[in-house]
């Protein structure tokens, strides 16, 4: 589909600067002919003036360039040429059809295309004078200017072919990107359903079972109520994620105390530190207030602490803070536990992604962090992780 789409804008781009070029040079090449058409018959208008000054009979005016000749025809009908010194007029049947063409036309200006000559007729007392005007060259070099314009046309062809092909490779990179991202999103979602699906067809089966025991019954349905509610909440993650990628988030946004909020979503994760060996510190400012979502910015608040909780090291401390700025709040969650690499510190927010792979309790998807990410930046502001020796820092920043 990549490919097809990369093909088809550079097939959009490439019609379009073909239809530009193709003005372009039409008005140029249109442009030029029009202008020496004029020109040429600007002179022939002169040289038909001078023909009838006394004194100057067949004598070309200096502003004139261009080889022609003079037809004179009498009232009698009596045919005079003048100009031998550019053309052979010695033969009187291509003479007399020429004037004939030119006489008997309608318009007072044409082209005999036979011969290559332009005429110019001019009403005079003394009869009807026609100038004959050479127009190879006026030919020649609009001849040459369409070469030109194709030569050009071809190197303007391949070069904007080589640029269309390269702004095909940029454009798409987004689309290309979100694509993979999209195919791995399937990939890992189907892979993380596999396993709850797979436990709960397993313990269905044995619940079916003749020999199940009461007992067994218990832990068997003890088993799928589990798996099921792993399965709901992944799911509801999966739609969480899609509503924001889709705009249709579902968030309420109203004015909001931060600091309590904060505050409140601490509370509960005492004793799950102090359960696990672990200290907790914070330093709240006070009546942070701000608009946004109660119910998700917790949600992104619980699952900084949670994080902390189960990727920090044994009999170490979770320190929280919530500083207020100028224009901004910023919450920080500090652990002690393995070092984040960069690359990792890059990767930590995409879907399903965990620094250990080995490392989970069956509970964790990957998909928190890019939960927590979806929030903030619906509020505007945005999240990022440090790492310095031991010391796990994730920071979020909101206005206010």
């Amino acid at each position: 589909m990549i490919k097809k789409l990369k093909i088809k804008f550079v097939c959009i781009n490439m019609a379009i600067i073909t239809a530009v070029l193709f003005v372009i040079f039409g008005m140029i090449i249109t442009s030029t002919s029009a202008n020496l058409e004029r020109e040429s018959i600007a002179f022939m208008q002169i040289a038909s003036k001078s023909s009838f000054l006394p004194g100057r009979p067949g004598e070309l005016p200096e502003e004139t360039r261009t080889p022609f000749f003079t037809v004179k025809i009498s009232p009698n009908g009596v045919v005079s040429a003048d100009g031998g010194s550019f053309f052979d007029l010695s033969d009187r049947a291509m003479l007399e059809e020429i004037v004939d063409s030119a006489f008997y036309s309608e318009e007072k200006t044409g082209i005999i295309k036979n011969y290559n000559l332009r005429f110019l007729k001019e009403e005079t007392p003394g009869g009807t004078t026609i100038i004959f005007a050479d127009i190879s060259s006026e030919q020649a070099t609009i001849i040459n200017l369409i070469k030109t314009c194709f030569f050009i046309g071809i190197i303007s062809f391949g070069v904007f072919f080589g640029i269309s092909v390269l702004l095909a490779r940029w454009a798409i990179k987004p689309i290309e990107n979100a694509w993979k991202q999209q195919k791995q999103f399937v990939a890992d979602a189907s892979h993380e359903l596999k396993t709850p699906l797979t436990v709960i067809l397993t313990n269905a089966e044995l619940l079916q079972s003749e020999d199940c025991t009461e007992t067994d019954k218990n832990r068997l349905s003890g088993n799928i109520y589990s798996m099921s509610k792993r399965m709901r909440g992944l799911v509801e993650n999966l739609l969480d994620l899609a509503r924001a990628d889709n705009g249709t988030s579902k968030m309420v946004f109203e004015k909001l105390n931060f600091s309590d909020l904060v505050y409140e979503s601490i509370l509960p994760f005492e004793p799950v530190y102090f359960e696990n060996g672990k200290n907790l510190y914070y330093r709240l400012d006070k009546d942070i207030n701000l608009w946004g979502s109660a119910d998700y910015l917790k949600q992104t608040v619980d699952i900084l602490l949670d994080n902390a909780n189960k990727y920090s090291f044994e009999n170490t401390a979770i320190r929280v803070e919530l500083i207020k700025k100028e224009k901004h709040c910023v919450l920080s969650v500090k652990s002690e536990g393995e070092h984040i690499s960069k690359e990792n510190l890059k990767n930590i927010f995409k879907r399903f992604y965990r620094v250990d792979e080995a490392r989970t309790d069956g509970e964790s998807y990957g998909l928190g962090l890019s939960i927590a990410e979806t929030i903030v930046k619906e509020h505007k502001g945005k999240i990022w992780a440090e790492s310095k020796e031991n010391d796990n820092i994730f920071f979020v920043q909101i206005p206010i």
